[in-house]
């Protein structure tokens, strides 16, 4: 049987992304020692220049990703980027990222902040060239060197970002390497990238499979997870508001945003008045018989969003559908009865389609919600239209969302364009969502902090316990002779005499009690050395000495072998 010797093109790419993958990671290594090193005024420049360097290019990248993915709105995508470039870069500007950040005079405790180490950057097709700009901004803001793994079907608008920002970093002083991305894009690659031992940490957005691998490539990860945001409408809400708001954030770059609304829950008494509000915000509300038609072409049977739909209006799902809707329609509305697999709907959407559910008051709305995170949003973001203190508390107080956003759409409250939330493109989801925080992430997420303690109270020695038997006291004091005669006797064996001075030296010709030569001072080994411990030798042009027990983390092994700092107490054995 013959064997086709052709090359195997999918294996090839494979391996190819591979290789790359480890060689950025290497690159990136090597100028994040050198990125650790400058100062804030430094640090600030360089992410100065590459806000100001990428703003500019809002829309033609806008365009770019609508083209090359086929999702969303230019208009949306232009404002999205320059979120990233403007409200991020304002945000992240005054914020202290170099040495001493803190003094706590009261605690006695000062902060120093250190870079995490090397970024591994995980960007999706649904949000692509904006999410590019924020993750290097605030890498390079906390002097994090980055690699980008784009998402293939959105490769080449995110490799423009990241050419554009990185040519501008170079240009302020950044060291080669400081920004790289992958150029063969695979998962093979993306996850051998996530893997490799220069990385320190993952930045990763996009489904939950590549999630959870972050998760499982043994290194800190700050994932997202899915959102499915319900918006609850009371009934002391503004209707007209509320009923805009969440159609304004439905239909914001076709509903591609994580935190875009996907239900809306309202109250029994005002639901008549909600309903004429969203038609006439361009609401098409849906037979049975259509929301049918719509669940079997949007939903898969893996219960996700087909992928042909995302994205896109709600005249061309529609369209596509094969349902007839007014000229006007700007989202299509399917009432439903129920949460989870028997109502396809439910699920987070990604494009401007809504279900919709009608309550008896706020206690079951509560409830209702809490159906609908737990149904593919847990953690990540809801909304609640009232004008009601207490009810908007006690939302805030048992709903599992950690942005919980108030008269405003989700899409932009969560983010930060219309709240006081820190701006960002990545939201954590915190325990509910399997996340390490629920917080909006920014540069402080990619530092460490080192802190000096200074001692505020004093150790005092442990007293005996209680009940011991205390030390047996001489039944008379020793006598001022003899007391004498003991300290003689021990400066004696001191080399002193008498009342401590020196005892006399031996004549000259007398005979040494020894000819044994003076043993050479014995150079004790490290037990631990780390990468902080690296730097200071080689700013003091010290060498550090270590046997074949000290323990050297492999940060310190690479920048310490690199600079020649070590000496071996030994002759065996290699550094471990």
């Amino acid at each position: 049987m013959a064997v086709s010797t052709a090359p195997n093109t999918a294996t090839d790419r494979d391996l190819a992304s591979v290789g790359e993958a480890r060689a950025l990671a290497r690159r990136a290594k090597a100028a994040q020692a050198l990125l650790g090193e400058l100062s804030q005024i430094q640090t600030d420049a360089i992410v100065d220049q590459m806000a100001a360097a990428v703003r500019p290019h809002a829309e033609a990248l806008a365009r770019l990703a609508v083209e090359e993915t086929g999702y969303g709105v230019v208009a949306d995508k232009i404002q999205k980027n320059l979120f990233a470039s403007d409200r991020v870069h304002a945000f992240i500007k005054p914020m202290k990222t170099v040495g001493v950040v803190a003094r706590l005079e009261d605690k006695r405790v000062v902060e120093i902040a250190e870079p995490f180490g090397v970024v591994a950057a995980i960007v999706p097709s649904t949000n692509p060239t904006s999410t590019a700009i924020y993750k290097i901004l605030i890498a390079l803001k906390a002097r994090c060197a980055i690699v980008v793994s784009p998402h293939p079907s959105a490769a080449r608008c995110i490799t423009r970002v990241a050419e554009i920002m990185a040519a501008a970093a170079s240009r302020a002083g950044a060291p080669d390497g400081s920004i790289g991305w992958l150029t063969t894009v695979t998962l093979e690659g993306t996850q051998e990238l996530m893997k490799q031992r220069e990385v320190s940490v993952i930045l990763a957005t996009g489904g939950m499979g590549l999630v959870r691998a972050a998760y499982s490539s043994g290194k800190p990860a700050y994932g997202v997870g899915p959102g499915n945001a319900p918006c609850y409408i009371e009934a002391s809400a503004d209707l007209a508001k509320a009923a805009q708001d969440i159609i304004l954030g439905k239909t914001f770059d076709n509903g591609v945003l994580c935190s875009s609304p996907n239900s809306v829950v309202v109250d029994e008494s005002v639901a008549e008045e909600v309903i004429r509000q969203f038609q006439a915000h361009g609401g098409y509300f849906l037979s049975p018989a259509e929301a049918d038609l719509l669940a079997k072409a949007l939903v898969t049977p893996q219960r996700l969003t087909n992928p042909a739909l995302v994205g896109k209006s709600a005249l061309v799902i529609a369209e596509k559908v094969g349902i007839r809707v007014p000229p006007g329609t700007r989202a299509l509305i399917a009432r439903l009865q129920g949460v989870g697999r028997d109502y396809p709907l439910s699920i987070e959407k990604l494009c401007p389609v809504l279900s919709f559910y009608v309550v008896k008051d706020w206690r079951e709305g509560c409830e209702r919600c809490k159906q609908i995170l737990a149904y593919g949003g847990m953690g990540h973001t809801m909304s609640i239209h009232s004008r009601d203190e207490a009810v908007i508390l006690e939302f805030g107080l048992h709903k599992p969302a950690y942005r919980i956003c108030v008269n405003t759409p989700t899409t932009h409250g969560s983010i930060g364009l219309t709240t006081g939330l820190d701006p960002a493109m990545t939201l954590g989801c915190g325990g509910f969502g399997g996340n390490i925080t629920s917080d909006n992430i920014s540069p402080r997420h990619l530092l460490n902090i080192k802190r000096l303690a200074y001692e505020l109270r004093p150790a005092t020695a442990t007293s005996p316990a209680a009940g011991a038997a205390a030390p047996p006291t001489p039944a008379t004091g020793i006598g001022t002779g003899a007391l004498g005669a003991r300290i003689d006797q021990y400066l004696k064996t001191r080399g002193f005499g008498p009342a401590g001075r020196p005892a006399p030296a031996a004549p000259p010709h007398a005979t040494p009690k020894s000819s044994t030569p003076p043993t050479p001072p014995v150079e004790t080994p490290a037990a631990f050395v780390c990468e902080d411990d690296v730097r200071q030798a080689i700013r003091g042009g010290q060498t550090l000495v270590i046997s074949d027990k000290t323990i050297v983390t492999p940060s310190a092994r690479d920048l310490g072998e690199e600079q020649g700092v070590f000496r071996h107490a030994g002759t065996t054995g290699a550094v471990r």
